[in-house]
């Protein structure tokens, strides 16, 4: 199981590789429509927590044996593939309007389709459910305890609040 969960762990890698190409190109569609960012002090912990979480999972495993456990790894697995999926349905949905930034093109309107009916940050929800659960695949807890605490913090203490300013001051209802 140790090469399927690296895989998993390279195939995510891979995933936010292309998200944060999708993510460039929105934000120069978002710019070229006198898009405003914020929050950008913030960002450079977020990528860096992310990178984290991927190089922790590895690291974790390999250095201190975690053995794949199937009541706990099959499980986790399902909620990671869950989390993409969900993931995905919030980029399909922003369309252009996604993005790793806080940028906003005023006058837009609010996207209240797709997840955003039930949820206002959905997004946020893929991130935590797999912040814990890409690492619990494989027993990585202390990965797993420490990604989960350090990224509430950032999203419940800075991500989410800018977020909601810059919608406020932003966009249309």
């Amino acid at each position: 199981m140790l090469t399927l969960y690296l895989v998993l762990v390279a195939l995510t890698a891979v995933d936010r590789l292309v998200e944060l190409v999708l993510s460039t190109r929105h934000a120069r569609w978002s710019f070229a429509r006198g898009g405003v960012e914020s929050g950008r002090g913030h960002f450079p912990a977020m990528v860096a927590l992310h990178t984290g979480l991927l190089v922790a999972c590895v690291w974790e495993v390999l250095a201190l044996d975690r053995p794949f456990v199937p009541w706990l790894g099959w499980p986790m697995i399902v909620l990671v593939v869950a989390a993409q999926g969900l993931r995905w349905w919030c980029v399909v949905t922003l369309g252009a309007h996604w993005n790793t930034r806080v940028i906003v093109v005023p006058g837009d309107r609010l996207v209240t389709a797709g997840p955003y009916r039930w949820i206002p940050h959905p997004n946020y929800v893929a991130v935590v459910v797999e912040g814990f659960a890409l690492p619990l695949v494989h027993s990585a807890w202390i990965t797993a305890v420490a990604f989960t605490v350090l990224n509430a913090w950032l999203l419940l203490g800075y991500r989410i609040p800018c977020e909601e300013r810059a919608l406020q001051a932003g966009v249309r209802a």
